[in-house]
């Protein structure tokens, strides 16, 4: 059996980026990335290969902390989402960290989409995952990933026209 320390190495930023395209936020991104990895620990000793691969049991795991974290924040917010860091006020002025997350285009973007549509977009792009992975991980057929991601695709360029990512793109 392979190393945990391996598996870590060779998909953290598979997870990561996974986050990243969920969430928006490099912060929170880094935070659930951690959160699955301590809790992939925790349960390596029951993994077993031969019913997936390292990186699908991960994406369950990363899956499950993405829910977990909703329900927290809908808890701790009464159902709203957290204000976002550039809205909230500063309290170190000039010296606050900075979550560059994604670009804030392309999170509004995102945020039209379906959490399906979101979902698959986060597994192909944030975790770069294939379809026949893809499929597999949402027990969906590889033909409907397949058009989920191409209408996703479709909708995110008629999001994005006009915007300041799509000018940077033409210069």
């Amino acid at each position: 059996m392979r190393r945990f320390e391996d598996i870590y190495d060779e998909h953290v930023w598979a997870v990561h980026g996974f986050f990243m395209y969920r969430t928006g936020s490099r912060l929170d991104a880094e935070d659930l990335t951690q959160v699955t990895f301590e809790r992939a620990l925790r349960t390596w000793p029951r993994y077993d290969p031969a019913r997936s691969h390292p990186l699908t049991w991960l994406m369950s795991i990363a899956k499950n902390v993405l829910i977990d974290d909703y329900r927290r924040t809908q808890t701790r917010t009464g159902g709203l989402r957290p204000v976002p860091l550039d809205a909230a006020p500063d309290p170190q002025g000039e010296h606050a960290p900075v979550d560059p997350g994604l670009h804030p285009d392309l999170d509004a973007a995102l945020s039209e989409l379906a959490d399906r549509e979101r979902e698959v977009i986060a597994l192909r792009f944030g975790a770069d995952l294939d379809g026949a992975s893809i499929a597999a991980f949402t027990e969906l057929s590889l033909a409907n990933v397949q058009q989920i991601l191409s209408r996703s695709l479709r909708k995110l360029h008629r999001n994005l026209a006009g915007s300041s990512l799509a000018a940077q793109r033409l210069r």
